[in-house]
């Protein structure tokens, strides 16, 4: 199971896309709103992918990759600011692809 991390500042995007993430049965998706709750689920949880959606300021989304990537230097960050489910499904496909995830 490939384990997911949205990171989302619109509570109703951030729970559409974790709903479109665990459609998925070869996916495990959880979503964050702050920087705080998506440190702290990224050292809970072994993910491959980091999703980072609309409303992350610069200064916020500078910091997470810094962290993420101290943690974890072959983490995939990828940003996603919609455009549907199939567009969100291509997007996470083509990135695990291309770092040999899947």
């Amino acid at each position: 199971m490939i384990k997911i991390l949205y990171i989302g500042k619109h509570k109703e995007i951030l729970d559409t896309v974790v709903r479109l993430l665990n459609a998925n049965d070869e996916w495990f998706g959880i979503g964050a709103e702050t920087d705080e709750e998506a440190l702290e689920l990224f050292s809970t949880y072994d993910f491959a992918l980091v999703l980072l959606g609309c409303g992350i300021s610069e200064e916020s989304e500078q910091l997470l990759i810094t962290a993420f990537r101290n943690q974890k230097p072959d983490i995939v960050i990828i940003q996603h600011y919609g455009g549907g489910s199939g567009l969100l499904k291509n997007e996470i496909t083509s990135a695990l692809q291309d770092h040999n995830f899947i």
